[in-house]
């Protein structure tokens, strides 16, 4: 992949937004928006559900299957955080200030 098509963070924001705007779609013209529609409850349990086949394939599988895994667990928690209104931006900073480096020297 070249760099300058090198998905980044800001994919994921992006995501994150053209999931938002999926809300109030009407769910019989966008699986999106039937997903938003469902219960905190099941969207949880799906993700739940992505995050142990994400660990299993890391354990069992090869690094195509946890890319795979990855990309349908990370998806999963964009949906969640979508539902309950957690803003990805808000997520990384405190990713940062919780487990990144004092120096920010990433």
């Amino acid at each position: 992949m070249n760099q300058d098509a090198r998905p980044t963070l800001a994919t994921l924001e992006e995501f994150y937004a053209a999931t938002l705007a999926q809300k109030d779609v009407k769910t019989d013209s966008s699986r999106m928006a039937e997903l938003l529609a469902q219960d905190v409850c099941k969207i949880a349990k799906k993700l739940g559900e992505e995050a142990v086949e994400t660990a299993v394939a890391a354990v069992a599988g090869t690094k195509g299957d946890v890319v795979a895994e990855s990309s349908d667990l990370l998806f999963r928690l964009v949906v969640l955080w979508a539902k309950v209104g957690v803003d990805p931006v808000k997520v990384m900073a405190d990713l940062i200030a919780r487990h990144g480096p004092k120096t920010r020297g990433f």
